[in-house]
């Protein structure tokens, strides 16, 4: 049996709401219909995939051959500190109050 705490938790106390096409509508019901779920449980089952897909899109890189192959070049063989950077960690320190 779910606690008090976990069952509020999964209680729906907000709301969404969008206007829809008649179309739109048909083809969201068609769908629903078609899986045997609730008009609700599928855009909201949709929603959430479509949410989570996006939020991993933006956190996810990818990079073309080229792009790869100069990042990992980067990182394994750099370029020795010359007296730009040392001015710029400088001037960064300066700004930020930084020691490190």
């Amino acid at each position: 049996m779910p606690t008090p705490s976990l069952k509020r938790s999964r209680l729906r106390s907000e709301r969404l709401e969008a206007r829809v096409t008649q179309d739109q509508k048909t083809l969201i019901e068609q769908a629903a219909a078609l899986q045997g779920r609730s008009v609700t449980d599928f855009v909201l089952t949709s929603l959430q995939d479509a949410a989570r897909r996006a939020i991993a899109d933006h956190h996810q890189l990818e990079l073309s051959l080229r792009d790869s192959e100069a990042f990992v070049a980067a990182l394994t063989r750099p370029r020795p500190v010359n007296a730009r950077l040392r001015e710029t960690v400088r001037r960064y320190r300066k700004a930020t109050g930084s020691s490190r």
